[in-house]
């Protein structure tokens, strides 16, 4: 055999020695690992009989089994410590006390009810030793004041803002909550009373026992059938709550108009409720947790179905959330440690009860601790506590259909009632188009009308509505008698308005007018008393024209005011023609002003254009602008005797004359329409007026009115009452009073019907309006508001008013009658085409002048003022050249000549002014009007 053949073996030979003392190294440390791990108890006391009980042992199990297949490394492992809890308090309690006195655990999972859970939860308190519910869902169990108590489930009054939600969407104003009489029925109550009142929804509530015989459930829901509402919201266990739907079936409450909706004790347990129980409740909708659906959810179902098929019902939330609460408790102890997983006993001596004998884990805090910082994504979706408490996850609507159960939406913290969850086009999120097809109780498989959720009772009680007496004839609260059936019918203004919100109302509101009166028939006191009516329960609510006061809100609710009303003064009017000056009036000043104006700039245009050529317009000083004067102001009564020559002229006069024309017909029309129509003023226009003459002043009987001119600084002897309008008026007419104080609805009717003679004037006293009474509190009163608000928004009470107060003349305010004087704003354009043509034909006449004075502008040896001067003089002369001179010449007589002089010059002239061709000395030595001759040696 060769040498390589030999080194072969030995080098196997080697490896495999190494090879087992590699392996015989590590197999101590392996089993050093194996005593390493530390084992943790837990304790479990859930009701063997139940089916939650058993899903809820056999899911911890599994749970443990896939935890640590998935962690092998882990150095913790969970022992169960299962005990029954005998379906009871007692029993639940003397087992936890047994798992922590004798075994000692560290944890106990599983107490399913709340009753149960409270006890256990104190006990884990006292020996720090954390309690996980899987089930314990009612709110009166506050992990925040206890740290060792969590609740791996989700709260009861998590599930009222869905509800809520739904009950928003539909529009339904009323609801009955129909719960279980224990611990649980009732912990809901607190939390959906304050849901249903955010969302303006009055709320019943009616108790069944869980040991209720069939007669007493069917007595409670015949006792139901008689109110009007049609909205049961069904908050019990499936044992009670599948006999409560069959009764419900029974008697005929499961048809058209009625409204099931059905909490999360019994949809989350669907397998709970047999296939006639579910046929029963068809048209109801349920809201119960979402679990999302996930590829390990489906997986772990297909286990499970394969494992216990047989034995344990269909999985459900309480087993899924076992099944996490086991992963949570698991990593928290791995957190933790291996180590002082002990107990330290009692070093109280003389102890005799369990209780006081009970020792305290020491590792207590700290695994609390650790689960509060627990967080992962377990079967039934998002694992996090929060004090003690599992957030709030996604809510699914479900529909019952026979035997069927239908998802109809989703609800979300964030995004409220959705169809589906990724919806990202929410119009609204309590809106009913954010839900599916809903098949509702009574209906075939194609409606889709949903029940308004109220039918009219046939015995309910009907509410009693106080309604003031009026004297004489009112618009806002009055009696009339048919005269068919000679029945007394209540109607106005104010009753109109309270019928028209009642109709408006998602329900029905029987009520009947009672009249605030005594034997008489009259009105048995103020409107004080009236109102303190509702408060002293004599009246349900008060309806008609009661003004809303801050003293009368102490004691009952008013409603937002249906009409808007304030305090003003009503007085005669007197006539206001008579004045010396009224001529004056048709014209403001500014326009009077701008007219003269005119006028005057008229005159100087037409003085420019006429001097040189009119002889009418020529003369002495005074003679020139008087004649100018005259002429302008003449044009008023077109009597202008002078004749204008210049073509410019008669553009100025056509224009100006279409504006007098304009401005004489306007004036003449406004001053007849001020002589003509009365103008009326107030006799007074303010309280101090009032005051300072000491006049008689009348307020409505039984008003606040009174208070308020009293603090006026009205003179009580001087306040007057009056009963109704009509006396109101014929106080105003007689004299006795001077003014009378009311709120403005009524003071127009006063100044409308009784007294056409008056008017409002003075200041006005703000006031809240007319409102009507309800009892503090009262949700009637809320929806009354709103629907105030509806019908204001809709229009119909627009109508109403226009109704009961359109179509009466109202009589003139003097503050706001329509002005019959004209403005310079009427006229502008007017001015501003007459000032445009005169200024033209002025500059067109200016310019015409300087081009044949241009031989002065070009003088040289002159000043500027002197060849101003030159053009001045110039212009004084006659112009020789003007058709209307030379006519005026040729009619001359005979024997008048046309005299001429020569120009002599005077010693102090100066001979260059000659050699420029013109001498301004010679027009010192003119006579008459002849123009200047120039010397023979001059002309060219």
């Amino acid at each position: 055999m060769s040498s390589s053949a030999m080194e072969t073996p030995t080098v196997f030979s080697i490896f495999v020695f190494f090879l087992s003392l590699c392996i015989g190294l590590r197999a101590p440390p392996a089993m050093a690992e194996d005593a390493a791990i530390a084992t943790v108890k837990v304790g479990v006391v859930l009701d063997s009989d139940s089916s939650i009980g058993k899903m809820g042992l056999s899911l911890m199990e599994m749970a443990l089994s896939d935890f640590y297949g998935f962690h092998r490394n882990y150095r913790t492992r969970l022992a169960l410590f299962p005990k029954n809890s005998m379906g009871d308090v007692v029993g639940a309690a003397a087992a936890a006390l047994d798992l922590i006195k004798k075994e000692e655990v560290e944890a106990i999972v599983g107490p399913q009810s709340s009753t149960q859970a409270t006890f256990m939860a104190d006990l884990g308190k006292k020996s720090q030793v954390p309690i996980i519910s899987i089930s314990a869902t009612t709110p009166p169990l506050n992990p925040r004041r206890n740290p060792y108590f969590f609740r791996a489930t989700q709260i009861d009054s998590s599930q009222v803002q869905p509800i809520a939600a739904i009950i928003k969407a539909f529009n339904w104003r009323q609801a009955v909550i129909i719960h279980s009489d224990d611990q649980y029925g009732e912990g809901l109550l607190p939390s959906m009373r304050d849901a249903l009142r955010e969302i303006n929804t009055r709320i019943y509530e009616t108790a069944i026992p869980q040991s209720a015989s069939d007669d007493r459930i069917a007595k409670e829901l015949y006792k139901l059938m008689t109110m009007q509402t049609r909205v049961f919201v069904v908050h019990m266990l499936p044992e009670l709550g599948t006999r409560v739907f069959s009764m419900a079936k029974e008697i005929g409450m499961m048809g058209a108009g009625y409204v099931w909706i059905i909490t999360d004790g019994m949809s989350n347990s669907p397998s709970h409720i047999d296939d006639s129980a579910v046929e029963a409740m068809s048209g109801a909708l349920g809201v119960r947790t979402h679990i999302p659906r996930t590829r390990e959810l489906e997986d772990f179902q297909l286990k499970w179905g394969r494992r216990f098929e047989q034995e344990i019902s269909e999985l459900n939330i309480f087993g899924l959330r076992a099944y996490d609460a086991t992963f949570a408790l698991a990593k928290a102890v791995e957190k933790v440690g291996t180590t002082e997983f002990i107990f330290k006993k009692s070093s109280v001596s003389g102890k005799s009860t369990d209780l006081d004998n009970l020792g305290v884990s020491k590792n207590g805090p700290r695994l609390s601790e650790a689960l509060s910082k627990t967080h992962f994504k377990g079967l039934a979706g998002d694992f996090r506590m929060v004090e003690g408490q599992l957030q709030s996850s996604t809510y699914e609507i479900i529909n019952f259909n026979s035997k069927f159960i239908t998802v109809v939406g989703f609800w979300t913290p964030e995004n409220g009632l959705t169809q589906t969850l990724n919806s990202t086009n929410i119009s609204s999120n309590t809106s009913v188009a954010n839900l599916s097809h809903i098949i509702w109780p009574g209906d075939g498989p194609n409606s889709f009308s949903f029940p308004k959720g109220w039918e009219t009772p046939t015995n309910e009680k009907k509410l009693r509505i106080g309604v003031p007496v009026k004297s004489g004839v009112s618009k806002f609260v009055r009696e009339i008698t048919d005269p068919v059936t000679n029945r007394t019918k209540t109607t106005g203004y104010s009753i109109d308005i309270f019928e028209a919100v009642i109709k408006a109302l998602p329900y029905a509101v029987s009520y009947e007018y009672i009249r605030f009166a005594d034997k008489k028939g009259a009105m048995a006191g103020s409107y004080g008393d009236m109102v303190m009516q509702v408060r002293l329960g004599v009246y349900d609510a008060v309806v008609g024209d009661v003004s809303i006061r801050e003293s009368r809100s102490e004691n009952v609710d008013f409603t937002l005011p249906y009409s808007e009303s304030s305090v003003s003064m009503v007085v005669l009017f007197k006539d206001n023609n008579k004045k010396a000056w009224l001529f004056l009036k048709p014209l403001t000043l500014n326009l009077w002003v701008t007219t003269a104006f005119s006028f005057a700039f008229i005159g100087l245009v037409i003085w420019v254009l006429e001097h040189r050529i009119n002889e009418d317009f020529r003369g002495p000083p005074s003679h020139e602008i008087g004649t100018s004067f005259w002429f302008a102001f003449s044009t008023l009564v077109y009597a202008q005797k002078e004749k204008v020559e210049s073509n410019l002229a008669r553009f100025v006069v056509i224009v100006w004359l279409f504006v007098v024309l304009i401005l004489t017909q306007s004036y003449t029309a406004s001053l007849t329409s001020l002589l003509t129509v009365q103008k009326l003023e107030p006799t007074f226009t303010d309280m101090n007026q009032l005051k300072q003459q000491k006049v008689n002043v009348g307020y409505p009987n039984g008003s606040f009115v009174q208070e308020l001119l009293i603090a006026e600084g009205l003179d009580r002897s001087k306040l007057v009452i009056y009963n109704n309008m009509a006396h109101c008026g014929a106080l105003l007419l007689n004299g006795t009073i001077a003014a009378a104080f009311d709120e403005i609805p009524y003071l127009k009717v006063l100044t409308t019907t009784y007294c056409t003679n008056c008017t409002m004037a003075g200041p006005t006293l703000k006031s809240n309006g007319f409102g009507y009474v309800f009892p503090k509190g009262s949700p009637l009163g809320r929806d009354v508001s709103k629907g105030i608000l509806d019908i204001m928004e809709s229009g119909v009470l627009k109508e109403i008013e226009d109704r009961w107060f359109k179509g009466n003349i109202s009589s003139p305010d003097p503050n706001s009658l329509i002005s019959t004087t004209l403005g310079l704003e009427s006229f502008w354009g007017l001015f501003l085409v007459s000032g445009a043509a005169s200024s033209s034909a002025l500059i067109v006449a200016l310019a015409g002048f300087l081009h044949k004075q241009k031989h002065v502008l070009k003088l040289s040896t002159v000043s500027m003022w002197e060849r101003f001067l030159l053009l001045l003089k110039s212009f004084d002369q006659k112009d020789p050249n003007s058709p209307a001179l030379r006519k005026n010449r040729n009619d001359e007589s005979p024997e008048v000549k046309d005299v001429r002089f020569e120009p002599h010059p005077s010693p102090s002239c100066d001979s260059s002014y000659i050699n420029e061709g013109l001498s301004p000395c010679n027009f010192d030595d003119f006579h008459g009007e002849q123009s200047p001759t120039p010397l023979p040696s001059q002309s060219r």
